[in-house]
């Protein structure tokens, strides 16, 4: 994704957030962010799109053989999770004393990492 200006996500590393579609969707299992690709527009889910890659033998595995591992996911397939509704829930940004904070719609308590 090539932008004049970096966009900004409300998803960072380390939240809770629910798969909305796609083959690993589930709305009542949170899940944790293990990286945000801001370049490409996805993050990194942990136990969500697991792909099998074959390796060759090398130097620092010298079996090889099959790994599986998570590959990524566009940001828009997931929600952050609200834990007072224990739903995915809608974030807006409201400036507070100074500093940015994500606040979900429906419920205006702060998101996020707890």
């Amino acid at each position: 994704m090539k932008a004049r200006f970096k966009p900004k996500y409300n998803i960072r590393k380390g939240d809770n957030v629910v798969v909305i579609t796609g083959d690993d969707k589930d709305l009542s299992k949170p899940r944790v962010v293990r990286e945000v690709l801001v370049e490409e527009g996805k993050v990194i889910v942990e136990g969500v799109n697991i792909i099998t890659k074959h390796t060759k033998p090398s130097a620092q595995n010298t079996k090889g053989g099959i790994v599986k591992k998570e590959a990524p996911i566009h940001i828009s397939n997931v929600m952050l999770w609200d834990a007072a509704q224990k739903a995915g829930a809608r974030v807006t940004r409201v400036r507070k004393d100074g500093k940015t904070e994500r606040v979900f719609k429906t419920t205006k308590t702060q998101g996020g990492k707890k």
